[in-house]
């Protein structure tokens, strides 16, 4: 059972392992631990666990933040549902969204993606009957790209003198592809920049348009996605409420209201935590699943990170975009209001989608480059059963940390009635953009929220609000120092920064640190 720091829980004197945030990687390497009998302690500043896959409630309604959709969980075998069902004891349900996952607005034409890869191709090559070889060769060069992530990512989690001897050819095939933005890549395939755009669709999935974005990074959204979209039945706080109980049984425990104020190092040996309160927690091993740039800047006695020379390795890294979210709560049940389990993605008619993102950079008055919808109460078979004749959706778009950057430091939901104009301005623009795809729920919002780039850093302690970390550029991918490992003995690091944004990113990166921690091959008992 969570509990909360602040009630003064019994902790044990020592544990195998402290592990900072309760997101997914951190989740992930703590159920992965205490499947080898490790006592552990997951330790979370916000008041519920979870990261990006806690839920909120609010006047009736319950909103998720973070999980929308995601992919390989149906298919039973697949590497993706083989581990979630081994860090839940298989108790973590998956509805599936149908044939449609994800609709791509462009104006006023519509592009569906259909689950299974021929299928896919067919629908597109319907959409592009000039295009089917190029279609091809783009689903080709995604499963290419992704074979080749395999070996990359495994050297992550090998010992040092085995990646020095060994590591340069595991990660040639994949530079190959991460080395290319998505649009290279794409422009060598075809001339068509309406298809361009609509393969992309995605990129809201990963934060970077395809002239910035590695091709690797696309690649992996892309294939992740062509066996369909699924949803945690009973919303994403499943995901925890799962996990949990594997924790539990080998002796650890889940805290909230559990803020760390500094990793404790002695003779450059991670040691322990000092709380926020003083009090001194101490274990075998310390994991940050913080993310890299709050670790380094937050975390650790800055004589470390000067010895490690640490900050010249945030130097060469960049946070990924930062969003806004409408939190819409509606009378009527999903089959009253006709809501589709599939996501919309809904760009700008008139430029590539690069051009788009500029633009609006520069003036947020702009059109948005892009709005993300989505509809978890249609999605969730179970949500009518908690909340009767009532529906949810969520819409998403980019909005800079600079235009809410004056209102930081001040209190969360006592920001000031500019702040709260800015906030009331773009929900509006954001309904108008629903009620424009789906002109039956106008008259049937009972109440909305919209948080901003501020709300994510208050909650997730990312440095501007970012969504997913790091971003996703070809140079991302050249940080050798993104890894479990770190200089300090004892002391390592998980959550998307070490792998790709996303929960199947964050998922895996628990693999990638546990088994930097034990040396065993975690995924040979997963998958056995």
């Amino acid at each position: 059972m969570i509990q909360s720091y602040k009630q003064h829980p019994s902790l044990h004197d020592h544990y195998d392992a402290i592990l900072i945030g309760s997101g997914m990687g951190s989740l992930t390497t703590a159920a992965l631990l205490a499947k080898e009998g490790q006592k552990v302690l997951v330790l979370e500043r916000h008041y519920t666990a979870g990261g990006f896959t806690h839920v909120f409630k609010r006047k009736g309604y319950e909103w998720d933040v973070g999980i929308h959709y995601i992919g390989e969980v149906q298919r039973p075998n697949s590497v993706m549902r083989r581990l979630f069902d081994y860090i839940t004891d298989g108790q973590l349900e998956w509805a599936d969204m149908g044939e449609v996952y994800d609709r791509i607005i462009i104006g006023e034409d519509r592009y569906d993606f259909v689950k299974g890869v021929t299928q896919f191709k067919t629908q597109l090559g319907e959409y592009f009957p000039e295009e089917k070889e190029a279609i091809k060769q783009y689903v080709d060069l995604v499963f290419a790209a992704n074979k080749s992530a395999r070996n990359f990512y495994m050297e992550k989690a090998m010992p040092p003198l085995v990646s020095q001897l060994g590591g340069r050819l595991m990660r040639q095939a994949f530079h190959k592809y991460a080395d290319q933005t998505t649009y290279e890549v794409l422009r060598s395939l075809t001339s068509n920049e309406r298809l361009i755009k609509v393969l992309t669709g995605q990129y809201g999935d990963y934060g970077m348009a395809p002239k910035q974005s590695s091709f690797a990074m696309h690649a992996a959204v892309a294939r992740h996605y062509f066996s369909g979209g699924s949803f945690p039945v009973g919303g994403s706080s499943r995901i925890v409420e799962t996990i949990d109980p594997v924790i539990e049984a080998a002796g650890g425990t889940i805290l909230v209201c559990a803020q760390v104020e500094e990793v404790l190092i002695e003779n450059n040996k991670a040691t322990g935590v000092r709380m926020e309160d003083g009090q001194i927690l101490t274990a075998d091993k310390i994991i940050s699943g913080a993310g890299v740039i709050t670790t380094y800047k937050k975390l650790l006695p800055p004589k470390v990170v000067q010895q490690h020379e640490l900050s010249a390795q945030l130097g060469k890294i960049k946070p990924s975009v930062s969003h806004a979210c409408l939190y819409i709560g509606l009378n009527g049940t999903p089959e009253e209001l006709g809501l589709p389990k599939t996501n919309y993605w809904i760009y700008p008619e008139d430029a590539d989608h690069d051009s788009c993102v500029d633009r609006y950079l520069k003036d947020i008055d702009q059109p948005f480059p892009a709005v993300y919808i989505s509809f978890p109460a249609a999605k969730d078979p179970d949500w009518s059963n908690r909340y009767p004749g009532r529906s949810t959706i969520d819409i998403i778009t980019f909005l800079p940390f600079e235009k809410v950057a004056d209102w930081e430091g001040s209190r969360w939901k006592k920001r000031g009635e500019e702040y709260e104009a800015l906030k009331e301005k773009m929900a509006q623009r954001l309904l108008k953009e629903l009620y424009r795809q789906l002109p039956q729920v106008k008259g049937k919002v009972d109440c909305y929220e919209l948080s901003t780039p501020l709300t994510t850093q208050h909650f997730v302690n990312y440095e501007r609000g970012e969504i997913y970390g790091l971003d996703h550029s070809p140079s991302r991918f050249r940080q050798r120092f993104l890894r479990p490992r770190t200089p300090i003995k004892n002391f390592y690091l998980t959550g998307q920064d070490i792998v790709t944004a996303g929960i199947g990113g964050a998922l895996f990166s628990g693999v990638l640190t546990v088994g930097a921690m034990t040396g065993k091959n975690v995924m040979k008992k997963v998958m056995a």
